[in-house]
C-alpha cells in the first residue's frame, strides 16, 4: 500500500458470459486487470516500484454425482452434493477456501481431492494469466 501512495485502484468485475463460477472468474480476471493497470503506471513512471506482491486466482470445485469436479458448470453447480471455492496465491498460500455440503456432508478425503483439483486448476489459470499480461 505504501508503494501506491495516495492512489486507489478499484476493480469492478462484471462477468458477461459464464456457465457457473462467476465469483471465481471475477477474482481471476481482476488480477489480470490489476496487473495491466499497474504495468501501465510503472511504464508511465507514475509508480516507482511494483505494488503487486504476487498472483492470485480462484476456481470452483465440487462433488457431483459422487465424483469430484473442477470448475463446475451451471448444471453441476446447481446439483452438487458439495460445493467449494478456492482462492490461492502464486506461491501456494491460501487466501480463502469456502466449502459447503449442499445435499450431504463430505469427507476429509473428498475435501483433499477437491483441494488437489483446485491447486491443479489454479496453476493452469496462473499460466493463462501470465500469458494474458505478457508483452
Amino acid at each position: 500500500m505504501k508503494v501506491l501512495g495516495e492512489r486507489q485502484i478499484s476493480l469492478d468485475c462484471d462477468v458477461i458470459q459464464a456457465d457457473g463460477g462467476t465469483r471465481t472468474a471475477a477474482i481471476t480476471g481482476a488480477w489480470v486487470a490489476l496487473r495491466l493497470a499497474t504495468n501501465y503506471l510503472l511504464e508511465e513512471g507514475v509508480l516507482k516500484a511494483d505494488p503487486i506482491l504476487g498472483q492470485v486466482a480462484a476456481v470452483s470445485c465440487g462433488v457431483f454425482k459422487d465424483l469430484p469436479v473442477l470448475d463446475l458448470d451451471y448444471e453441476e453447480d446447481s446439483q452438487a452434493e458439495a460445493d467449494s471455492n478456492f482462492v490461492l496465491t502464486g506461491t501456494g498460500d491460501i487466501v480463502e477456501i469456502q466449502a459447503t455440503g449442499e445435499k450431504r456432508g463430505f469427507t476429509r478425503g473428498e475435501f483433499d481431492t477437491l483441494f488437489a483439483l483446485a491447486d491443479k486448476g489454479i496453476n493452469e489459470l496462473f499460466a493463462i494469466q501470465r500469458a494474458a499480461v505478457a508483452k
